[in-house]
C-alpha cells in the first residue's frame, strides 16, 4: 500500500478513495498529532473548502472527526486555500484544513492539512498523522468533545482586507483605479473574494465563471483553460485578465491582446518589481526545474539569482522558508510572496501584478516581454525502467552531447515519473524545430536503453 499523502495532501476520487470515513478518521488523527495538549488549552482548528459538491459531506465528516477528538472547529465554508492558510496564521488555532482538489476536475477532492501558522506539513508530520489513523485511541467524553460553529462571513472579509493591504489599498486609497481587469474565477473558491478584492482596490472588474453550482468547478475554465478569458479580455477591451484555479492558489494572466502570460513570466515581472523596491531578499528567486530557461536568462541579465527545486510548490516553499527568500513559484501559476502569504495565492498574485502595471505605467505585455520563453518540447516515454534514467552511461552521454549542441540557449531535463513506469524528456532550444528534434532523438535513446 502506498503512502496516503501526496505532494499536496490527500487527493483522489471523491467517494471513491476519498471518503467520508477517511475524512472522519483523518480529522481525529490530525487532532491527536497537531493539537496542543498543555493544560488549560482548548484545541481549535479552522476548516474551509472549495465549491465541489463533495466538499459538503467531506468537510462535515472532517469537522466531526476533529470534534470527536476534542477540537473546537470554526467552519468558514467556501474560501480559497490561501485564505484558510491566512486564517490559520492569524487566528488562535492549532491548525487548519482545506477540502479541495485544486485544479483537478469536479469528481476529485482532497484534504490539505496546514500546521499552526498556515504552513504545509513536513513529510514526518504527515507520516505521523497516517500512523495515528490506524491506532487505537482514548476518546474524550462529557465536555471534552469539541464544538463546531459556522463562520458568518467575517473570515472572508478579513481575508479580503489582508489582500488589499498588500498593495496599500483601503477605503480611502484605490491604487488600481483606472484599470479594467477581466477575472476568470473557475467557478471555484475565489468566486466571491477574488472580484471583491480587486473591486475594493479600485479596479473595474469584468467577471466570468463565478457562478459555482458544485459541479462546474474548473470545467473548461480557470487557469488550466484560459481560452474564455482570452476572448473576454479582447472583447471587453480590458487592460489584462487573470484566471484562478479551483482553490485559487494559482494565477495565470492574459495581456490586452489575449496572449497568455504564464507563471514564469509573472515571476519575472514581480521579481524585477521587488528588486527595484529593494524587497527581493538576496536578489534571489526560487523556481523549479521545469521553469522555462527564458526566465532564468532574463533574471540573470537583471542581476537576479535563481535556485531550482523539484517540481511542486511545497518544495519551493521549503527552500524559501529555509533561507528567507521573498519570491518563488512555478510555471503553472503558483506564485509565493512570503511577505504576505505562507502558500501560493492567486488573488494576491493578481493584485500584485495589477499594482505593478499601474505603478510602472506600462502594459502587461511589455512587462512580461522581459521573459522570452524558449520553445519547449516534452515527450513521455512509457514502459521503461525509470530507475536507470540517471545511471545508464549511454543515455547520460547522449544527454551530454545534446546539452553541448544546445549551448546556453537550451537545456535538457530527464524526469522519472513518481507514479508511472515512464521517463519525461524535456528539451528547450532556440527554435521549436531544434527542441522537437533533440527531444525525439533522446526519447529514442531512452526507449532503447531503458526498455523493460
Amino acid at each position: 500500500m502506498g503512502r496516503l499523502f501526496g505532494t499536496d495532501g490527500v487527493r483522489g476520487l471523491a467517494n471513491g478513495n476519498v471518503t467520508a470515513e477517511l475524512a472522519l478518521g483523518l480529522g481525529s488523527a490530525a487532532a491527536r498529532v497537531l493539537a496542543r495538549t498543555d493544560e488549560g488549552h482548548r484545541p481549535r482548528a479552522v476548516v474551509g473548502r472549495d465549491t465541489r459538491v463533495s466538499g459538503e459531506f467531506l468537510a462535515t465528516a472532517l469537522a466531526a472527526g476533529l470534534a470527536s477528538a476534542g477540537v473546537d472547529v470554526k467552519d468558514v465554508g467556501v474560501l480559497p486555500t490561501p485564505g484558510v492558510a491566512y486564517l490559520a496564521a492569524t487566528m488562535d488555532v492549532d491548525f487548519g484544513v482545506v477540502i479541495s482538489a485544486s485544479h483537478n476536475p469536479m469528481q476529485d477532492n482532497g484534504i490539505k492539512i496546514l500546521a499552526r501558522g498556515g504552513v504545509k506539513l513536513d513529510d514526518g508530520v504527515e507520516d505521523a498523522i497516517e500512523a495515528a489513523l490506524h491506532q487505537e485511541w482514548s476518546r474524550p467524553t462529557h465536555d471534552g468533545v469539541g464544538r463546531i460553529s459556522a463562520d458568518t462571513g467575517r473570515a472572508g472579509t478579513a481575508y479580503v482586507e489582508h489582500l488589499m493591504s498588500s498593495i496599500g489599498a483601503d477605503e480611502d486609497h484605490k491604487p488600481l483605479a483606472g484599470l479594467r481587469i477581466a477575472v476568470d474565477c473557475a467557478n471555484g473558491a475565489a468566486s466571491d473574494v477574488g472580484p471583491a478584492a480587486l473591486r475594493a482596490s479600485g479596479a473595474d472588474v469584468v467577471v466570468i465563471n463565478a457562478s459555482p453550482d458544485g459541479r462546474n468547478i474548473n470545467a473548461a475554465c480557470g487557469s488550466n483553460h484560459p481560452e474564455q478569458l482570452q476572448a473576454v479580455v479582447v472583447a471587453s477591451e480590458a487592460d489584462f485578465g487573470v484566471a484562478f484555479d479551483g482553490d485559487a492558489d494559482r494565477c495565470i494572466a492574459v495581456d490586452h491582446a489575449g496572449v497568455v502570460v504564464d507563471g514564469d513570466q509573472i515571476l519575472g515581472v514581480l521579481a524585477l518589481a521587488l528588486k527595484e523596491q529593494g524587497e527581493l531578499a538576496a536578489d534571489t528567486v526560487v523556481v523549479t526545474v521545469m521553469s522555462n530557461l527564458g526566465l532564468l536568462l532574463a533574471l540573470r541579465d537583471a542581476g537576479i539569482s535563481t535556485i531550482q527545486t523539484a517540481v511542486g510548490d511545497r518544495y519551493v516553499l521549503e527552500e524559501m522558508r529555509a533561507r528567507g527568500y521573498a519570491l518563488g513559484g512555478e510555471q503553472s501559476g503558483h506564485i509565493i510572496l512570503s511577505r504576505h502569504a505562507t502558500t501560493g495565492d492567486g488573488v494576491l498574485t493578481a493584485l500584485q501584478l495589477a499594482a505593478r502595471v499601474t505603478s510602472s505605467g506600462q502594459k502587461l505585455a511589455d512587462l512580461a516581454g522581459v521573459v522570452r520563453r524558449l520553445p519547449q518540447t516534452l515527450v513521455n516515454v512509457s514502459d521503461v525502467d525509470k530507475a536507470r534514467a540517471r545511471t545508464d552511461d549511454v543515455l547520460l552521454e547522449a544527454v551530454a552531447r545534446a546539452e553541448t549542441t544546445l549551448g546556453e540557449t537550451g537545456r535538457v531535463l530527464l524526469r522519472p515519473s513518481g507514479t508511472e513506469a515512464l521517463v519525461r524528456v524535456m528539451v528547450e532550444a532556440a527554435t521549436q524545430q531544434q527542441a522537437d528534434a533533440v527531444a525525439a532523438e533522446l526519447a529514442d535513446v531512452v526507449r532503447s536503453r531503458l526498455a523493460l
